[in-house]
Parts: C-alpha cells; structure tokens; sequence
C-alpha cells in the first residue's frame, strides 16, 4: 500500500514551462502530502532541478530535498541502443 501512495506522489517533468511543474508539486503539498518527487529524463533535467528551486525558495519555504537519485536508462531507438540520464528529486516537508 505504500508503493501505491508513493505514486500518487510522483511529478514527471517534460517539456512544459517550469512554472507548470512548480504548480503541481505545491498541489501535491497542500492535498497533504509528506513527500513529493520529481522525476526527469535527459534535457528535462534541468527543468526539474529548477523546479525544485523554485519551490524551495519561493513558495514553501519548509520543503527540503531529502534525497537525490541519478542514473541511466538504455532507449531501444530504431537500430541502436542510446543512453539517457535520469533524475529523482525528492522533496519534503520538514527537516
């Protein structure tokens, strides 16, 4: 049951305005949720670090990063195989 609530709480970044992502995460927080995360692949990575700035600094000032998962996924694209890096920012009320 966990894993479920977990999922609910997951903001997947793309190709939007960062504003966007920022608007969904402080929903999250206000429909009372501990912790939120943003996920990210390739160029849409800077647009969720930025997004978690944003909310750090401007919006919820009690929201901290609790952890921070990078990594790489292999896409299957036609005849090859490319390498794409990923993010996870979690963040979360509290200390």
């Amino acid at each position: 049951m966990a894993e479920e609530k977990t999922a609910e709480n997951v903001v997947f970044v793309g190709v939007k305005p960062v504003m966007n992502y920022v608007l969904a995460v402080i929903t999250q927080f206000n429909e009372g949720a501990n912790e939120v995360t943003l996920k990210a692949r390739g160029r849409a990575i800077s647009r969720a670090v930025d997004a978690a700035e944003i909310i750090r600094n401007r919006f919820l000032q009690g929201v901290a990063v609790r952890n921070i998962k990078i990594g790489t996924e292999e896409i299957q694209a036609e005849s090859r195989v490319s390498n794409v890096s990923t993010i996870e920012i979690v963040l979360g009320k509290g200390a």
